[in-house]
């Protein structure tokens, strides 16, 4: 048997034993094998993976999940529907774009997570106030696969901007914050939970501003009405100048793919809010993380064992 063929049938045997893992029974669970599609590490989708990989060893006890840093959502989505991860975080608007694709693993819905906020930062030094005065400026837009690089992409198009009005710079998130402390880049756009503690960590630093997106808002929600916005306070970060602005809001999820079981799916949610206390020990954003919230998926279906989940507990 040629070398391409015994690598061909390696990987098949390798994913029907996820896809058997998978199918667990509930008297199983301690054969489960998962991968979980995190993010990158300072990250809020790292920190809540990390701690729900923890977690899940405890209840519903199965083996601790492999926590695969990612370049963000739509590389954790390429990962679920390819089947190299069976978890990972996603934001809605990378979600939906996703499942509309041909080919590979059907998307499920575990639960509604936290909403990100889009956070454009700029060094205070910088002479800009709005999104439109970083034309010519090192700008840093996201790692290429990311949910943020979607967010940025549309932000531009809303702003009659384009990549090359800047002087585009693709680095995922602690990149960026280290780019920004050796004086390489001007400002980066940033999707997270508030506080990110990379921000704020990069803040007691250097001084630093949030742009308002007041501006462009209007037309990029015409356009995907996906998106909401909010105003952050100025108290969302302490270490950060200026007054509130004006940004949007992503809802994020938590999902797997269609080779997961009904039984392995309702433990998973059972385990994640039993897991609350830990998870906001990772990350304060994780306080807004509710079972009646939860179920609030669309345009992700739910799993129908998460279905089984909600319905127990009478959401």
């Amino acid at each position: 048997m040629s070398g391409t063929l015994l690598r061909l049938h390696a990987v098949g045997a390798a994913l029907a034993l996820a896809t058997l893992s998978l199918a667990a029974c509930g008297d199983d669970l301690d054969q489960v094998k998962l991968t979980m599609a995190a993010g990158s590490p300072g990250g809020v989708y790292h920190a809540l993976g990390t701690a729900l990989a923890d977690a899940w060893t405890r209840d519903p006890g199965i083996p601790r999940p492999q926590v695969a840093t990612t370049a963000g959502s739509v590389d954790n989505l390429d990962r679920l529907r390819a089947n190299q991860a069976q978890v990972g975080f996603s934001a809605a608007d990378a979600a939906e774009r996703k499942q509309q694709g041909d080919g590979g693993h059907k998307l499920y819905a575990l639960a509604r997570m936290h909403d990100d906020y889009l956070q454009l930062i700029v060094r205070d030094d910088v002479p800009a106030t709005r999104l439109a005065d970083l034309k010519g400026l090192r700008v840093s837009v996201g790692a290429r696969d990311s949910g943020v690089w979607l967010i940025a992409q549309r932000l531009l198009t809303a702003a009659d901007m384009s990549p090359s009005d800047l002087k585009v710079q693709y680095m995922d998130l602690r990149t960026s914050t280290t780019a920004m402390l050796d004086g390489q880049l001007d400002a980066f756009f940033w999707s997270g939970g508030v506080p990110t503690d990379a921000v704020t960590n990069l803040a007691t630093t250097l001084k630093l501003r949030m742009l308002d997106l007041s501006d462009v808002l209007p037309k990029l929600r015409q356009t995907y009405p996906v998106y909401g916005s909010a105003t952050l306070p100025a108290s969302a970060y302490e270490q950060i100048g200026g007054g509130p602005v004006v940004t949007l809001v992503v809802r994020n999820f938590l999902l797997v793919n269609d080779t997961m079981s009904e039984e392995v799916a309702e433990a998973l949610v059972r385990g994640l809010f039993q897991a609350q206390p830990a998870l906001v020990a990772a990350s304060p954003v994780a306080r807004s993380i509710e079972v009646r919230s939860a179920i609030e998926t669309t345009p992700i279906e739910l799993h129908p064992g998460a279905m089984r989940y909600y319905r127990d507990v009478k959401v």
